[in-house]
């Protein structure tokens, strides 16, 4: 008894969740306007669990289905006599209501986490109505359909591709380059969300933020220009080195996902570094004020394209660094460093896979720092090529500043273990 009491009360609770969302959406609304508010909805989820609750204790499944048919009927009812009213086609509220009494009745006789979830995840979801509504007028449709594309490789390519490394050192393993290819892009992905949906007109500093999840040296390359252009270069410089640490940031997260064992090694160090590059770079930007919309030219990281080549890289990458490793962990530090220099995600997930295999914790550990060093170098270098001395000098100097903070806290400092931690896909 005390049991179906408490599914009672989860099939209840989600239904109000989803009504209080409902509710409020319509809470200008006068009484009797609305075919159903927070009340409906917390009854609807009730009576989904009554009634499923009664078809486990009567042993007939068509009394669930027959109280499902019946308030579908009665409840779009309610609702069209409201949209014609209203001059509404929206069918949300009507979906919304069978999802309620369907998750009721798997609160009662299905698995409790996952109604919880679900009816979580409905919630939010209606709540989110105006966030996507202004995503989807801001995509294009070039966008929509590398992302379709995507899906489509994921969903139906990946299973079929091969889970065993097929070339003799262990380092080609085409379904794991591949998850690992679409992992790095969906994190990329959150910055170039978030200059499509925020948009680029806070400034340059905002812009070029947002840029480095998705590529730091191309919004170093852009700054450099804008310097080159006649644009003040000591913030532009506080900008690009701003970048650096959100790019050195996004690294660790890549890190922390694949493999957190390696943070014991590289987290002070890097935490070290990213401190020594804010700094820096919030000193630049009191120098002068940014102006301009920063760079609005960010390629969408699920384009096909590039996804494609940063799947060759890797592959290519992690043989020839599975070759190198074979025996000594010197050559996978080396291949690190050389691959850091055009692209650090390759470098570093190369180096997170031959964790437990042909290297330990600390000489991968070693690998990722070189390759942030390398990256670093290589941005100096467009930055050199790009953009006029007196953009270059600050950058160099903040990058001075944060290798040797990293420097002096790998060495100082202690390394530790990270509790439980392994590698995951591995």
């Amino acid at each position: 008894m005390e049991s179906l009491i408490a599914k009672l009360g989860l099939a209840l609770a989600i239904g109000l969740l989803v009504g209080l969302e409902r509710g409020w959406r319509e809470r200008d609304a006068p009484d009797g306007a609305r075919t159903a508010g927070i009340r409906t909805y917390a009854i609807t989820g009730l009576l989904g669990g009554l009634f499923a609750a009664l078809a486990r204790s009567l042993e007939a499944p068509s009394l669930l289905i027959a109280g499902l048919i019946a308030f579908t009927a009665v409840f779009a009812w309610y609702k069209s006599r409201e949209a014609i009213h209203d001059a509404d086609f929206s069918v949300t509220g009507v979906v919304a209501g069978i999802g309620v009494f369907v998750l009721g009745a798997l609160a009662v006789v299905g698995d409790q986490r996952a109604a919880a979830a679900s009816g979580t995840a409905l919630a939010v979801l209606l709540a989110s109505r105006d966030l996507l509504h202004g995503l989807l007028r801001r995509i294009s449709w070039l966008e929509l359909r590398a992302s379709l594309v995507l899906a489509v490789m994921t969903a139906i390519v990946l299973p079929l591709l091969p889970s065993q490394a097929i070339d003799p050192w262990g380092g080609f393993n085409p379904r794991q380059v591949w998850i690992f290819t679409v992992l790095t892009a969906a994190i990329s992905f959150l910055g170039y969300i978030a200059v499509r949906v925020l948009g680029t007109t806070r400034g340059a500093l905002l812009g070029g933020l947002a840029g480095a999840v998705v590529s730091s040296t191309a919004v170093t390359l852009a700054l450099a220009r804008t310097a080159a252009a006649g644009g003040n270069p000591w913030p532009l410089a506080g900008a690009a080195t701003l970048a650096a640490a959100v790019s050195v940031l996004r690294v660790t997260g890549i890190v922390a996902i694949v493999a957190p064992s390696v943070l014991g090694v590289v987290g002070l160090a890097i935490l070290s570094a990213v401190a020594g590059l804010a700094v820096c770079g919030g000193l630049y930007l009191t120098r002068g004020r940014l102006a301009g919309d920063g760079d609005s030219s960010l390629r969408n990281p699920f384009e096909l394209g590039a996804l494609l080549i940063f799947a060759m890289l890797f592959a290519t990458v992690s043989t020839i660094s599975a070759a190198a490793a074979s025996g000594q962990s010197a050559g996978m530090v080396v291949t690190s460093a050389v691959s850091g220099i055009f692209d650090i995600d390759v470098a570093v997930l190369s180096a997170l896979r031959l964790l437990g295999s042909s290297a330990d914790t600390e000489a991968v550990g070693h690998a990722v720092l070189i390759a942030l060093a390398t990256n670093a170098a290589g941005r100096l270098i467009v930055a050199a090529t790009a953009g006029p001395v007196r953009f270059l000098l600050p950058l160099a100097g903040a990058s001075v500043v944060a290798g040797a903070a990293g420097f002096t806290a790998f060495f100082a400092l202690p390394h530790f273990t990270w509790p439980g931690a392994t590698l995951i896909l591995g």
